[in-house]
């Protein structure tokens, strides 16, 4: 048996796919709002045993979706962040899950809240936008 380790100062990036699947078993299940509650620690393994089971013959990605995931619920746990939540609704869960499936995460210190919101206002997401337009426009141009 091989034996996988992963760097838990840098956990590798997932795809939103592969993060958005815990996030669409808990809405499916009428839990939706667990990025504003937060989740006990019992429904926090729960979620981590179907991602286990999710990604049983991939056992890197199952760690890092798992801790990802996880802190993707502790960073929601601040008070800026709710506060978007409620501003924003729903629309800005699979913006959320996107940033988490990206950003560096350091399982000591978590996500910077700082950086989630950032990319998470609305400011920067229209200034975002404009950006991939210049950028799709240069494309076509070239």
């Amino acid at each position: 048996m091989i034996t996988t380790t992963i760097d838990r100062c840098d956990v590798p990036a997932v795809s939103l796919h592969d993060l958005y699947a815990p996030m669409r078993r808990l809405i499916s299940q009428g839990r939706g709002l667990a990025l504003l509650n937060g989740l006990s620690e019992v429904e926090i393994r729960d979620v981590e045993s179907q991602i286990w089971a999710d990604f049983a013959d991939q056992p890197e990605l199952r760690l890092a979706v798992a801790l990802r995931f996880r802190a993707l619920l502790d960073v929601f746990s601040t008070r800026r962040l709710r506060h978007e939540f409620l501003n924003q609704g729903f629309k800005l869960i699979a913006r959320a899950v996107a940033e988490a499936s990206t950003q560096r995460l350091n399982t000591r210190f978590g996500f910077s809240a700082q950086k989630f919101v950032g990319a998470l206002s609305p400011q920067t997401r229209s200034q975002t936008s404009a950006h991939s337009a210049d950028l799709q426009t240069i494309a076509l141009a070239a």
